[in-house]
Parts: structure tokens; C-alpha cells; sequence
């Protein structure tokens, strides 16, 4: 997100480097970029007037400091204020009522706000260990409910089960009855979207708000629809007491200025971003690392988060073991290295939080790691023998040929494979003998899926 905003800073900074102070001048050139920048990123003009404003006027004659050049100087002031245009700290949801938490989710049809509900039910589930409910008061678009069903389910999450000829204040009072009956800690009620905003929208569900109090009022809203997004969010806030916003398909080709301009406009939080279609594609926002990430400084607490979550400390341990020794990697290992970059979104999205200047690998990468890919490096390892597996070195021309029949692929997939086996096994052995430094040179051989 905001490539193109982060590319032109990094211009800038270059251009700033050997001026031993910030003035008027180059201040001025770098903030004529960042306007444009904003602006094709469709940021909106209020929002871009006030921020450059505001940048100016913190920069403007700011000594350098100790080593900082006036290009990292500067890149400061921006960050800092990038930080406090999106809400400057992070706001969860807040669950601090009588079980159980109504959460109340809003927003226009087609912004993902059904398969939201899901995910926000499952990261509640499995981070804060929450007994969950859904319902849909969707009577009106086909399948709808069947949808928050499936997805649900998906989920692991309880559904409470509604029909296209109830009334919506029925579904969710009898929702909300049966959730304090049977001692749920949280409630999602789903409701109706529109493709534009109208008044029988607004009516219905102020009418549920009334009804349900509920501690959170949620708008979803599609980060793609850019400036829309934004003046969408504040005719909802206009019109109910929101508490927070969920932008959806940050990962997609948008251009981000949804991210900048909605917090801005509505004075209400970011509470998370949807970055994936999958159902654990749902991260909280936070402010500072969301600057971060734009500016090209990668999010590695994110990372680390991400790792903590999906990676199997014990084989973790084991494969550090294994690269110090530079002994013993075979490709059961290489396996479960693919299966644990799958859990943590795969090698694009752990790259996207890497500093800048991984960029190159996280674009290869991008193309190299999708589901595809991974599932069919897994399906030749699958279709290996035990020995094959622990010695690679005796899969010869006659046992290719066996193993890509059985997985359906070409030889060729399968050479490909062994050589990128063979690669990593070279960088195991340049990091037991050489450190991680030449190891760092070499991961791009390394990574599987890359070229």
C-alpha cells in the first residue's frame, strides 16, 4: 500500500543527504512531492492540506542531530505525523460491559462486512479466548445468511440460525436472548447493506442500535473505493453513533488513501485492516507501524507477532539447531519451512514488513509464494518415499519421473525444486560457517518459490 508515496520520500531523502540543515527550500521540494503523492493516492485535499501543514510546520529550521542527516530528520517529523493523522495509538475493541458484548457491523454491500464478522469472531476466539455468536439480520440479499453460516462455521464460531421472512429487530432480539441464556461473552450482528446509502437503510438500522445498545458500532468500508470510502464512513457516522472502522482489502491494488483520510474525516479509530480473503486475514491497525510500512521502515514487531503465532517453537528450535550445525537439513525440513511461512500469510506478507530493502525479494517473492505454488512444492515432497525425503541425493532420472506423475507435475517442477533444496542447503552451510550476514546475501537462492 502507498508504494508510490514511499518511493518518492525515498527520492527525496537521497537528495537531502550531505545539507547539514532543514530549510525552506528543500523542505518545500520534498513537500511538493509528498502532496502529489497523497493525492494520487487519493488521500482527501482537506486531509492533504492539513498534514502538509503540519509537517512544515514542524521541520522548518530543525537542527540535525547527533549522526541523523536532514533526509532522516525529516523522514522523522513525516513519520511522527503520518502516526497522528491515522490516531496516533491503537484501538482495540472494547468489551468492558455486562456479558454479553453486543458488536454491531455496518457498512455498504459488497464491502466484506459478512466475512468480516467471521474473522473479528475468530481472532476473539483464539486470541482472547471469547465464546462467540453470530446472527444475520440480512433479509434481503440472497444467501446472505447462509453465508454468515459458512463462514462462521469456518470459523469455529456459534451461529444463531434466522430466515429471509423475519422481521430484523425479531432476529436480533431473539439473537441477543438466547447469547445471555446460554452465557456468550460476544454477539455479532450482521446487518443489512446497500449498494448506496438510502433512508429505509438508515432507518432499519438505527432501529437495532436503539434495540441492542451495543458497546461497539463497527462500519466496514472497502479501502478500494478510495476517496468514496471516506465520505461513505461519514454519512454512517452522521448517521449512527459509530465507534469504529474496519477497512478491508488493504492487500489489493487500492491505493491507500482510505487508510489516511478516514480517521481524519470521522474522528473515529481504525480498529483493523482486512489483508486477505482467508479468515485469519485480519490484522489490528496500529498507527505507528502503519507509518512505518509507508515509509519503507517494515513493521518487524508485526512480524515477530505473525511468527510467535504460527510458527511451532519446537521445530523452530530444531531448524536453528540444524543451521548452526549445517548438518542434517533434508527435505522434510525444507517442508515444514514451507508450511511454516504458509501459517504466517506466506512469503509476500512477511516480506511486506520488512524494511525497504527487501522490496525487490517481497515483489519476486510475491509472484513465487502463492497458494498455488506452495501447495504444488508440498504435493511433490508429499509424493517422495521416506528416503527420498531424507536423502535427496539418490532421487535420480527414473525416481523424477515417478514422483511428478504422482503429483501431477512436470520433471521440471521437480529439478526446480531440488534445486532450490540444494540452495538453501548451501546458505545453511555459508551461516554455520560464515554468520548470518553472508547468509543474508544469499537468501535469495534461499527462499523457496523464488527466482
Amino acid at each position: 500500500m502507498l508504494d508510490n508515496l514511499t518511493q518518492r520520500l525515498g527520492r527525496v531523502v537521497k537528495n537531502l543527504r550531505g545539507q547539514a540543515r532543514l530549510t525552506d527550500e528543500n523542505i518545500s521540494d520534498m513537500l511538493r512531492e509528498v502532496r502529489m503523492a497523497l493525492l494520487e493516492a487519493d488521500v482527501a485535499l482537506p486531509v492533504v492540506k492539513d498534514f502538509i501543514a503540519r509537517v512544515k510546520e514542524k521541520a522548518l529550521g530543525q537542527e540535525v542531530i547527533g549522526s541523523l542527516t536532514p533526509g532522516q530528520a525529516l523522514v522523522g517529523v513525516v513519520h511522527r505525523e503520518l502516526t497522528e493523522l491515522m490516531g496516533g495509538a491503537s484501538s482495540g475493541l472494547n468489551l468492558a460491559t455486562q456479558p454479553p458484548a453486543v458488536i454491531l457491523m455496518s457498512g455498504l454491500q459488497g464491502a466484506g462486512k459478512t466475512t468480516t464478522t467471521a474473522k473479528l469472531g475468530k481472532w476473539l476466539k483464539e486470541r482472547q479466548k471469547k465464546k462467540v455468536l453470530t446472527v444475520s439480520c440480512d433479509v434481503y440479499r440472497p444467501a446472505a445468511i447462509e453465508q454468515l453460516k459458512a463462514v462462521s462455521t469456518q470459523a469455529g464460531i456459534d451461529f444463531f440460525p434466522s430466515t429471509a421472512g423475519q422481521k430484523p429487530a425479531d432476529i436480533a432480539a431473539a439473537a441477543l436472548d438466547h447469547a445471555k441464556r446460554h452465557y456468550y461473552d460476544v454477539i455479532f450482528v450482521d446487518t443489512a447493506g446497500r449498494l448506496a446509502i438510502d433512508e429505509a437503510m438508515m432507518a432499519e438500522i438505527k432501529d437495532l442500535h436503539a434495540l441492542l445498545k451495543p458497546i461497539e458500532t463497527l462500519f466496514v468500508v472497502d479501502a478500494m473505493l478510495g476517496q468514496d470510502a471516506v465520505n461513505t464512513a461519514k454519512a454512517f457516522n452522521e448517521a449512527l453513533p459509530l465507534t469504529g472502522v474496519i477497512l478491508t482489502k488493504l492487500d489489493g491494488d487500492s491505493r491507500g488513501g482510505a487508510a489516511l483520510s478516514v480517521r481524519h474525516v470521522t474522528g473515529k479509530p481504525i480498529k483493523f485492516a482486512g489483508v486477505g480473503e482467508k479468515l485469519t486475514g485480519l490484522e489490528e491497525f496500529h498507527p505507528e507501524r502503519m507509518a512505518s510500512r509507508i515509509l519503507g521502515m517494515g513493521d518487524i514487531l508485526g512480524l515477530v507477532e505473525d511468527a510467535q503465532r504460527g510458527v511451532d517453537q519446537d521445530k523452530a528450535q530444531e531448524f536453528v539447531k540444524k543451521m548452526k550445525s549445517g548438518k542434517g537439513f533434508d527435505l522434510n525440513d525444507f517442508k515444514d519451512q514451507i508450511g511454516q511461512m504458509k501459517k504466517m500469510g506466506g512469503m509476500a506478507a512477511m516480506l511486506d514488513k520488512l524494511p525497504a530493502q527487501f522490496s525487490a525479494m517481497a515483489q519476486k517473492a510475491g509472484g513465487g509464494m502463492e497458494d498455488k505454488t506452495v501447495r504444488r512444492l508440498e504435493g511433490i515432497i508429499n509424493s517422495m518415499t521416506p528416503g527420498e525425503r531424507s536423502k535427496p541425493e539418490i532421487i535420480k532420472a527414473n525416481r523424477k519421473r515417478r514422483i511428478a506423475t504422482g503429483a501431477g507435475v512436470s520433471v521440471q517442477e521437480v529439478n526446480r525444486l531440488l534445486n532450490q533444496f540444494e540452495q538453501t542447503q548451501k546458505m545453511m552451510k555459508q551461516f554455520s560457517k560464515r554468520g548470518m550476514q553472508k547468509m543474508m546475501r544469499g537468501m535469495k537462492g534461499m527462499l523457496p518459490g523464488m527466482r
